[in-house]
């Protein structure tokens, strides 16, 4: 039985996880400082198996402009220096046989901007994604209705509803992209 309130509130869910993904992946995008977060989706091939850069290396800041990455095992310190590069981060670590120091270069003008050329088109892609949930939902509603559950007039219903919640979560979307965007101008 097709239950309305559970329906919405799912969907209400799927579109929540949506918001919340995108902000985890754009707090990845530098702003010139040095935080932890930047190596964040940096995998190191640890014994075969490519694993979490934060997974085999304490990842410190020790001032504003530089990340320190010591190895938990130190055998892998090469193995590190090199997946930190074919990141293509932009950084050039220096290993001193220890730790690794990631300096963070301040942002040019031209870094910046291309930053955010590819956080509009990470903007995009969520986009989207919360337009295909939409979709998917009205497939379903269209379903309920084909199989008697709910009336012709409970499916339009339902569609506003959907189309408006959807209205309210690009605007979450686009209020992060904008406050994102600022970020990385004005830093």
């Amino acid at each position: 039985m097709f239950n309305q309130n559970e329906f919405m509130n799912d969907l209400k869910a799927d579109f929540s996880k949506t918001i919340d993904a995108y902000s985890s992946e754009i707090s990845v995008y530098r702003t010139g400082k040095a935080s932890p977060i930047l190596l964040d989706g940096i995998t190191v091939d640890y014994y075969g198996v490519k694993t979490p850069l934060n997974q085999t290396a304490s990842i410190t800041v020790p001032d504003a402009r530089l990340l320190l990455v010591q190895p938990f095992d130190r055998s892998i310190i090469k193995d590190i220096e090199k997946a930190i590069l074919n990141a293509d981060l932009g950084f050039n670590p220096m290993n001193d046989g220890v730790a690794i120091k990631v300096p963070v270069p301040a942002l040019n003008e031209e870094r910046r901007k291309e930053i955010v050329k590819q956080l509009s088109k990470l903007t995009e892609k969520y986009k989207i994604g919360l337009r295909s949930t939409r979709r998917d939902a009205l497939d379903e509603i269209k379903k309920a209705e084909k199989e008697k559950e709910i009336t012709e007039d409970e499916k339009k219903k339902l569609s506003d509803k959907i189309q408006k919640m959807l209205d309210e979560y690009i605007v979450k979307l686009n209020k992060l992209y904008s406050e994102k965007e600022k970020q990385i101008l004005d830093s």
